[in-house]
């Protein structure tokens, strides 16, 4: 068996659209997850060349060193929880990544803020602002709501980390997606 990791699958269809493409390819997959994948034995170079031809267009990459593939994976835990499990953090985030990784929290820390030029705690915070921007634009829940699904504190503190990201109130955000939106009729 042999792993591949791989940049920038970042959901679920992203799992199918590398799965369609290691099976045009003929690749055997015993496992594929986020940034992952398991494969039934080792690529030859030319299989891995040519897996790697066909992937960059569709803007996935695969990471052969050790520190891109720990700051992958960082994002790819980041994501899942913030993006795919409703009300997901019950702990410190430093304690998950940590968990997870197998890794220190100050070493995960230090090398994420090295290679991204950013902290995991700003990045954590913009992916929290896509998500609440996400159920804003759905229009499916409340403010208080979202709060609550994101694991915010409060409503205010919310709307000051949202401010402080975006520069607009959700409100003002909410308004201005559906000023820019026209019906139906008029399209």
């Amino acid at each position: 068996m042999s792993t591949l990791f791989i940049k920038n699958m970042v959901c679920s269809r992203c799992i199918l659209v590398i799965q369609g493409e290691l099976d045009k390819l003929g690749i055997d997959v015993k496992n594929i997850k986020l940034g992952e994948v398991t494969l039934a034995r080792e690529l030859t170079t030319e299989e891995r060349e040519k897996l790697e031809e066909t992937l960059v267009p569709l803007g996935f990459q695969v990471i052969d060193d050790r520190k891109s593939r720990i700051i992958e994976k960082i994002k790819n835990v980041i994501i899942d929880l913030v993006h795919h499990q409703d009300n997901g953090l019950r702990s410190n985030l430093s304690d998950v990544l940590s968990d997870k990784l197998n890794h220190d929290y100050n070493y995960l820390s230090n090398l994420f803020s090295e290679v991204e030029g950013t902290t995991i705690e700003k990045y954590f915070i913009a992916q929290k602002v896509e998500k609440v921007k996400e159920l804003l634009v759905y229009d499916e829940l409340s403010l208080s709501e979202i709060a609550l699904r994101l694991n915010y504190s409060s409503v205010a503190y919310l709307s000051n980390q949202f401010k402080k990201v975006t520069g607009l109130t959700p409100s003002h955000f909410k308004q201005i997606r559906e000023d820019k939106r026209k019906p139906l009729d008029k399209v």
